[in-house]
């Protein structure tokens, strides 16, 4: 049987079951009523029968009109015993109709309905010469607890779909929840990618790509050999980037000797930035007033990626001759400044995606990056807490 069968069984089964519920309660509410008329041994019992099984039928209706049900039922009960059929109780063929008042959060009209019943039996039974209807103690605490019974049955019912149907709900946003949260997590996830593969894929191309010029224009052998050779360095560079990013998609653990993006760098390695850019022909100075050793790691990471990404975007858009590059400790703060004497990139209100990475790099550690010109010329600076606690 195909899946197609099974939910198309599934669906036949919840509409039948409904009319198979209504149907089963509507038979024992008549056969009950019938054996109670049946026993009564001094009277027709065919009379009885038929309006047993009248007040068996008005059942199939309960749940499209249960207020009708009970009303009719009510009414229903006087008729029959104003008629003088035997005796049957006033409470019993008014159960399943109590009930079903109950289960559809109609709860005070089944009391009003139960309790009407009780007082009109007990006020008529007071004075009734036929010693089948008088009214005993034990007859009227059954009566009361046949209608609390039915009552309280139809409402625990009503409660235990209810929290059924409380659960489904909340298992089905907890799971849309968790989907989002899942879809949050990727993208960042992506954004993370996009951004180291930007930083360093990038730069090492823009390198590339200043010394492929420079090996166009030479007419010297030598001076195209060294820029060759620089090119080959950068792109086998962006190469070992590339694998990095790769292996950490493919979730396979990194070692020592392979560390993955987010960590392979840090402002130790600050010096092959600074000799790329030099070779390209800029003239960069440095100043770490700092152990790299003492930072934490993400930011140690994220200091360098500024650093380079910096670089990258004087290389390709400033038209600098000389750079500036510090880091120093103030505080509970690392603070990467970056000045060159170009004439500057994107500062408006859409900054391009290199400066847009290195604000999100920062804002993810909780610091913040500003650039822009300045006195000294374009200057970037990140601001970059060092109290940030270590990944497990």
């Amino acid at each position: 049987m195909g899946s197609a069968d099974v939910g198309e069984t599934g669906e036949v089964r919840e509409r039948l079951e409904p009319w198979l519920t209504d149907a089963s309660l509507a038979v024992a509410v008549t056969l009950v009523m019938s054996l109670v008329i049946a026993a009564d041994a001094e009277s027709s019992s065919l009379p009885g029968v038929a309006w047993a099984v009248g007040f068996g039928a008005l059942l199939l209706l309960r749940r499209r009109l249960p207020l009708t049900v009970l009303a009719v039922t009510v009414f229903g009960i006087f008729a029959y015993y104003a008629i003088d059929l035997p005796p049957i109780g006033m409470v019993l063929p008014a159960v399943g109709a109590l009930y079903s008042t109950a289960e559809v959060r109609r709860t005070s009209w089944a009391v009003l309905g139960a309790a009407v019943l009780v007082a009109v039996s007990t006020f008529y039974r007071f004075d009734d010469l036929d010693p089948r209807a008088q009214l005993t103690g034990y007859g009227f605490v059954t009566e009361l607890a046949l209608a609390a019974a039915a009552i309280a049955l139809g409402s625990v019912v009503r409660l235990v779909r209810e929290t059924r149907a409380q659960s489904a709900r909340i298992a089905a946003l907890t799971t849309a929840e968790e989907s989002r949260a899942a879809e949050a997590r990727m993208h960042s996830e992506r954004v993370r990618i996009a951004r180291d593969l930007h930083d360093t894929i990038g730069h090492t191309l823009s390198v590339a790509s200043l010394h492929t010029s420079v090996a166009t224009e030479t007419e010297d052998p030598d001076d195209r050999a060294a820029a060759l050779e620089r090119v080959r360095g950068a792109t086998s560079e962006a190469l070992r980037e590339l694998r990095r990013t790769v292996k950490v998609l493919r979730e396979e653990s990194a070692d020592e000797t392979d560390p993955g993006p987010a960590s392979a760098l840090g402002l130790a390695s600050i010096s092959t930035v600074v000799e790329a850019a030099r070779a390209a022909g800029l003239d960069v100075t440095v100043d770490l007033a700092i152990d790299p050793g003492r930072l934490p790691r993400a930011v140690d990471a994220a200091a360098f990626r500024i650093v380079q990404e910096s670089m990258t975007n004087v290389l390709r858009h400033s038209g600098a001759g000389a750079a500036q590059v510090s880091a120093q400790v103030q505080g509970d703060e690392l603070i990467v400044r970056i000045v060159d004497d170009g004439v500057g990139g994107t500062t408006g209100s859409e900054p391009g995606a290199g400066i847009r990475g290195l604000r999100e790099r920062a804002g993810l550690l909780g610091g913040r990056l500003g650039a822009g010109p300045s006195t000294e010329g374009f200057t970037v600076t990140a601001h970059l807490p060092i109290s940030v606690e270590e990944a497990p």
